[in-house]
């Protein structure tokens, strides 16, 4: 059933991308400075989860990295990054600056001071999930950098502007902006039936059931993805030939929750916290959440952070806020 599982994971990029041609083409667009040695502008790329935002940067890193001798792509995950120092940690060791590094001695201001003595060619920064950072301030400081330029991923565009260094807010005013919007029912098919073709035998699945599958998934394709990758799991096991309609049918809860988990998974630890919070409480108010998460940690952030901080479990569908914002009450998503 199952010939290359590499193309349903969900980091897989493919060597070409579906029905994000104008994205593509907008971003290849503006970095293209960099082929004569030059900066390109910083890049604000903003949607739901699993429009294509990363897979597009990576894509367009790879395409850069082929085409273009004197250029340097580097990307951070900052739900994994996502400290100062660990941000700034994983673009040296990018760039091959961390030999003499030590993780638990090194101050993070000697790290900052590597990358500004940096004299290698212009490098391109993707900062993916850029409003997990503990702290922003780096950001300005990379902006300041001649020879860096950046790529801020978030769900929100909103969310990266609350984030950021207010020096830093008004320079991002005249940035490169690109929306990306959920896929259609149609578009999530015609990505699914690729990786079918690069990853199943032949007639695995049929296309009515694909499209149960893009309904399921309300637009994102982690969701997508991880369904189609449970249900050929199933038949697998049962060594059949083809996907059944059963298969996908139980592969759909199953899937849906592969994406919460690894949502969950990723959680730093203040949000976790608060996850924690409300797995006991059921629904609570804000008041009362932050009261709670105080009492939990030794170093609690403000309530604007936290506040960020579940506007982000939010996005990922992890929790409901219900109400406006006088009788607000926070939930597990069921």
């Amino acid at each position: 059933m199952i010939t290359d599982a590499r193309v349903l994971r969900q980091e897989f990029v493919p060597g070409d991308l579906e029905h994000r041609d104008a994205e593509t083409t907008y971003l290849s667009e503006t970095l293209a400075p960099i082929a004569d040695g030059e900066t390109p502008e910083t890049v604000i790329m903003h949607g739901l989860s699993g429009v294509g935002k990363t897979c597009v940067a990576k894509y367009i890193g790879d395409n850069l990295r082929q085409e273009v001798l004197d250029a340097e792509f580097q990307y951070v995950n900052c739900w994994q990054h996502y400290s100062r120092y660990r941000a700034l940690h994983r673009i040296l060791e990018g760039l091959g600056q961390t030999l003499d590094i030590h993780r638990q001695s090194t101050p993070r201001d000697e790290l900052f001071e590597r990358l500004r003595q940096y004299d290698g060619p212009p490098c391109v920064v993707v900062l993916d999930e850029v409003d997990q950072l503990e702290d922003t301030r780096q950001l300005y400081h990379l902006h300041e950098l001649p020879q860096f330029s950046m790529i801020l991923i978030a769900n929100r565009e909103d969310a990266i502007l609350r984030a950021v260094d207010e020096r830093l807010t008004s320079r991002l005013t005249g940035s490169e902006r690109i929306r990306f919007d959920a896929y259609h029912e149609d578009e999530l098919v015609s990505i699914m039936a690729a990786r079918v073709r690069w990853g199943l035998i032949e007639n695995a699945i049929q296309d009515d059931q694909l499209r149960r599958i893009a309904d399921a998934a309300a637009g994102d394709a982690r969701v997508a993805l991880s369904i189609l990758r449970s249900a050929a799991r199933r038949a697998d096991r049962a060594t059949e030939n083809q996907i059944t309609t059963d298969h996908v049918e139980s592969a759909i809860p199953a899937g849906r929750k592969e994406v919460r988990q690894k949502s969950i998974d990723t959680l730093i630890h203040h949000q976790r916290v608060l996850y924690d919070i409300l797995e006991e409480h059921k629904e609570i108010e804000p008041s009362a959440l932050y009261e709670t998460y105080q009492e939990r940690v030794e170093e609690p952030k403000s309530d604007r952070t936290v506040r960020n901080y579940l506007a982000k479990m939010e996005h990922y569908n992890l929790i409901v806020a219900d109400g406006t914002s006088r009788d607000r009450t926070y939930r597990l998503r069921e």
